[in-house]
């Protein structure tokens, strides 16, 4: 595994209960099952497994966890994006809601709306 670049430029080793620790804080009471956070984790060892690097910037390992999220729960990717992303107001908040929004297609009822609008089924969100 390659080491892992911190933001301030220090270098420590792959962590995998850190990284469980992110999708679980993220997806805390969310319908999402711990077989699903194993693949994913999976997924992204992985994909660090494959980086022919020695060193890899953490960024780019949270963009990986919020793909995954934004995949398997938008509100677990929402709570992920606010704080890797330090939003500082209610507008930066909103602004990822809209976008996220924009991106996906509604998931046919397996999640409900960010915003709160009705889900296919006439039930408010």
């Amino acid at each position: 595994m390659p080491m892992i670049v911190k933001h301030d430029g220090r270098r420590e080793s792959f962590d995998e209960r850190k990284l469980r620790g992110s999708f679980e804080r993220a997806l805390h009471k969310r319908p999402v099952d711990s077989a699903t956070i194993d693949e994913v984790m999976a997924g992204i060892q992985k994909r660090l497994r494959a980086v022919a690097d020695r060193e890899i910037p953490s960024r780019r390992i949270g963009e990986w966890v919020m793909a995954e999220l934004k995949r398997i729960d938008q509100v677990g990717y929402v709570r992920f994006a606010s704080v890797y992303r330090r939003f500082e107001d209610v507008k930066e908040f909103r602004e990822e809601v809209e976008q996220l929004e924009r991106d996906l297609p509604i998931l046919e009822g397996k999640q409900l709306s960010l915003l709160g609008e009705q889900d296919p089924s006439g039930k408010r969100g």
